[in-house]
């Protein structure tokens, strides 16, 4: 399959969750079935971070052609100017036999079927946020090959016995082993904390390589065993099939960063302001806050981003009018 032209347009997509929606953690609990299902650290929305990650997407890559966000019916983010996005609930490109669903290997997973999406589009994960100019060239590169940003941690070994493992941990093996049957074993590092560029058509041959195992992790109504990590699978098979480029180390060190967001205020005082000082072009806001996030750490994470970020977007509702 050809790459498309390089002035095509590029969507973003953004992934979505408020737990404190009525109704939603009683439908949690209801299917859940352990403790890492009911992990508050990944749908927990107290920082309401997509609205700064979306003031940072208009300031620093205004060339984006649609943004949408993705989320569970019948959640709307209540500052969100929905005329501005694309809102898009899971039924709407989901079978409606895997809903409801708390599994981001499965929305994702299904993203590329999304109605009216380019060709070539960026995953962003509401925890993420721009700190500099980004350009089409942060993603894709002259030849149309996804830019890959790694880290330097490794990654489960394709096939290993990881007993007790994470579910993502246990993704990232299954997804090695995918990998190692297809084109050879090898180690694998974790992919950096930096949104995700996707050629939808290179998508969709590597669902067409792997259909069951995507069709199970599609119908997982949370993390599982055997299930692919699309975001670990996906950059690895288009390097592996020559549609994808590793960035050099010191320039993914440069531009991609992670903070995990704890209890500690002093540690996050400093974090935020070291991403604000050096702003690198991708940040991750990682919640690590656990069962019981303090007021004092969460205030403080607000109020650096509302000082590093001021002024509401062209997507938010500001005093009952559109910016």
């Amino acid at each position: 399959m050809p790459s498309p032209p390089a002035d095509d347009p590029i969507d973003v997509v953004y992934t979505w969750v408020d737990d404190r929606w009525p109704g939603y953690r009683e439908l949690l609990a209801r299917h859940a079935a352990s403790r890492h299902d009911l992990n508050p650290n990944r749908t927990r929305d107290n920082l309401q971070t997509l609205k700064y990650s979306l003031r940072s997407l208009a300031a620093f890559a205004p060339w984006v052609r649609r943004v949408y966000v993705v989320t569970c019916r019948p959640q709307v983010p209540p500052w969100l100017d929905v005329r501005a996005v694309r809102l898009a609930h899971h039924d709407e490109f989901m079978p409606r036999a895997h809903l409801p669903t708390f599994n981001s290997f499965a929305i994702v997973s299904n993203l590329h079927r999304l109605p009216g999406l380019a060709r070539r589009f960026v995953y962003v994960e509401d925890d993420r946020l721009f700190g500099r100019d980004i350009d089409v060239d942060d993603f894709f590169d002259s030849a149309g090959r996804v830019r890959v940003y790694e880290a330097l941690r490794g990654t489960p070994a394709g096939g290993a016995r990881i007993d007790g493992a994470s579910p993502w941990n246990q993704a990232l093996a299954y997804s090695n082993a995918l990998l190692d049957a297809r084109f050879g074993r090898r180690a694998r590092r974790q992919l950096k904390f930096a949104p995700l560029a996707v050629d939808r058509g290179r998508w969709t041959e590597m669902i067409d390589l792997w259909p069951e195992a995507f069709a199970l992790t599609s119908a997982s109504r949370f993390r599982a065993a055997r299930n692919v990590a699309p975001e670990h699978l996906y950059p690895h098979f288009a390097i592996a099939a020559g549609h994808g480029v590793r960035e050099p180390w010191l320039t993914t060190a440069r531009h991609a960063w992670y903070q995990p967001l704890n209890n500690v205020a002093p540690l996050q005082a400093a974090g935020m302001a070291r991403l604000r000082w050096f702003a690198p072009k991708f940040a991750c806001l990682n919640d690590n806050f656990g069962a019981r996030p303090r007021d004092a750490a969460v205030r403080m994470v607000q109020r650096a981003l509302e000082r590093w970020f001021p002024s509401p977007s062209p997507f938010e509702v500001v005093n009952g009018s559109y910016v």
